[in-house]
């Protein structure tokens, strides 16, 4: 069914995520308000059905929010591609926006990895610790066991670099997880299992 809904309960968060890899509405209400935007921006792009709902304890700051609900889209996506039969395994782009221009690469290979090579130049974008994409790209790959490569190749603008990123993501993502007539079904390896 290429779906997933999931709760995730800890002292620092609380966490609701249904999400479709073929597509539906989407909405985000993590308590950040450019967490929202990043992952709503990630949701479109990669023309997924998306719905997160979280609270937790946003008054100390936005880290486990953030990490968290990269741990549950990353099991979420794991969930809902199952053992991956007949998925194009292989995703990449190179996206600008404005003067930002960023590399994604992922390879859905049930072996976590992420090389996050971005240089941001402010520290927060709002009130959003920038530092944070980073732990939540690793809670998500940690969680789906996914490789992923992102590089920013340009950039001067905060905003624009992650959002070149998260944008980039959504769409390497949905390329990646898309189905492959001409595997007939089959697991995308020589090993026979991701």
């Amino acid at each position: 069914m290429r779906k997933a809904e999931l709760e995730r309960r800890t002292m620092e968060t609380d966490i609701k995520l249904s999400l479709c890899l073929d597509g539906g509405e989407h909405r985000i209400e993590t308590g950040c308000g450019f967490l929202d935007h990043m992952l709503t921006l990630f949701a479109a792009h990669g023309r997924f059905g998306l719905k997160i709902s979280c609270s937790g304890d946003s008054h100390v700051d936005f880290h486990h929010i953030t990490e968290d609900t990269g741990i549950c889209l990353g099991t979420a996506f794991a969930e809902a591609l199952g053992s991956k039969a007949g998925i194009v395994r292989y995703g990449n782009i190179i996206l600008p926006m404005d003067e930002a221009l960023v590399l994604c690469a992922v390879d859905i290979s049930g072996r976590a990895h992420l090389s996050y090579e971005v240089c941001i130049p402010s520290e927060k974008v709002g009130d959003f610790d920038t530092e944070l994409v980073k732990e939540f790209l690793m809670g998500f790959v940690r969680a789906s066991g996914i490789t992923l490569h992102v590089r920013q190749i340009a950039g001067e603008n905060s905003h624009h670099i992650l959002e070149a990123v998260f944008k980039a993501l959504g769409r390497t993502l949905a390329a990646a997880c898309a189905e492959d007539p001409s595997q007939n079904g089959a697991i995308p390896s020589t090993k026979g299992v991701l």
